[in-house]
């Protein structure tokens, strides 16, 4: 099964296992879309913001001596974004909606990251 496939079944488990996720997108650390989904006139551009929050939020805790990425997350009016580092070259993408269980969804989104980073280890 090609890699693609295999992370969005990891994506639909996540929606099963946490309700409030609305969408997500797995992206290169480059900003190409692997798996998405969103909307199609969103994923392209959500692939794109998530390499680029990703490698700032990185960039900051290597600035600041706060140790390696563990997750990003904006809050908004209408929902929560998580950012997650699946491996070193992945970067997993969810949304939520308001009044989401923000402590499932952190748990959640990390076991699913850690499911597409081995995914994508045993496909290189």
């Amino acid at each position: 099964m090609e890699l693609r496939q295999e992370v969005l079944e990891e994506m639909a488990l996540l929606r099963e296992r946490t309700p409030d996720v609305s969408g997500s997108v797995a992206c290169t650390v480059d900003g190409l879309r692997i798996a998405c989904d969103l909307p199609a006139d969103v994923g392209e551009q959500a692939a794109a913001l998530s390499a680029a929050l990703m490698a700032m939020s990185r960039r900051m805790l290597a600035m600041t001596g706060q140790g390696a990425l563990e997750e990003t997350l904006i809050s908004g009016t209408a929902g929560f974004v998580a950012f997650y580092a699946a491996g070193p070259t992945i970067v997993l993408t969810v949304l939520a909606g308001p009044g989401s269980n923000v402590g499932l969804l952190r748990l959640e989104g990390r076991k699913t990251a850690a499911a597409v980073a081995a995914v994508a280890a045993r496909k290189h």
